[in-house]
């Protein structure tokens, strides 16, 4: 009992890497936009596919393609900024939420007109298998995405902390009018946040590739828990996306072996209602 108890445990943890991954792409378009981008979901969905087809047509495996999978992304995020986000910027919100929700139905539509609502899979990919570590049995793929979410998410920590442009992301995030007057371009801001937060998501669907099934509707399964970790890490925060992203893939896994797996997902919108009551800043945003 011990032993399924730890090896839920470290199922839970890695899931939870990949959340927060998600979840970091999420926050950093809110942080510094304020937007709610509904449409994150399928930044995701097209990493995945993206993994997926260059396997499938070239034989190039999703951890050597992570780099092309972040620039292709990348690249989605900006133009998506610059063709529509530019133009609903200073939008009411209700039109800002009706845009990416649009975004995310047509990206949807894309995908299924494309490649058809099939499922599609990664087959033997390198990090296949299993191993056991002191009796603990840990697919190889989870460990690997696992890894890859921490390494990127220390990535874009130490880019933000670090870097002058970094810095003036901050500064942007946290007053955008001071920031205009100190000579930041507040445009090339929001469409590099953009571009960040949308390979963020393209890295997490790449990484998740090797072990989950592909699909036009896959993102669904990801930005309903993605905006749980957003909101209980605190938005704009990015230790907190982390710090959220694991704390709900440990409980949503806990939650499901102690209760049945049908009891996942409202646990999962439990603990949004409870963090929205109590905490509605979440545990790193400011009161």
């Amino acid at each position: 009992m011990s032993e399924i108890l730890v090896q839920t445990l470290v199922s839970g943890l890695l899931i939870g890497l990949i959340y927060a991954l998600v979840a970091i792409g999420l926050t950093m378009i809110f942080g510094v936009m304020d937007i709610i981008n509904f449409s994150h979901g399928e930044f995701l969905m097209f990493g995945m596919y993206s993994s997926f087809w260059m396997f499938s047509l070239y034989a190039l495996d999703p951890l050597f393609t992570l780099p092309l999978t972040a620039l292709f992304l990348f690249a989605l995020g900006v133009v998506i900024y610059k063709l529509v986000i530019s133009k609903i910027a200073n939008a009411p919100m209700v039109s800002q939420l009706f845009t990416t929700f649009g975004l995310m139905l047509l990206f949807r539509g894309i995908a299924q007109f494309l490649w058809k609502p099939d499922f599609r899979t990664v087959e033997k990919s390198l990090v296949s298998g299993n191993f056991s570590l002191a009796g603990i049995q840990v697919g190889t793929p989870q460990l690997t995405a696992g890894a890859g979410a921490i390494l990127v998410t220390l990535g874009v920590y130490l880019f933000i902390t670090k870097t002058r442009l970094g810095a003036a992301l901050e500064a942007t995030a946290a007053d955008k009018e001071a920031a205009r007057l100190m000579g930041i371009d507040s445009q090339k801001m929001f469409a590099l946040a953009w571009g960040i937060g949308a390979a963020c998501a393209g890295v997490a669907g790449g990484l998740l590739s090797t072990f989950f099934p592909i699909f036009p509707d896959v993102g669904a399964n990801f930005i309903l828990i993605a905006f749980v970790v957003v909101n209980l890490g605190g938005f704009g925060s990015i230790v907190g996306a982390l710090i959220a992203g694991i704390l709900v893939g440990v409980i949503e896994v806990m939650g499901g072996f102690l209760l049945g797996p049908q009891y996942k997902i409202a646990i999962v919108l439990a603990l949004f209602l409870a963090v929205l009551m109590f905490r509605p800043q979440g545990l790193m945003g400011k009161a």
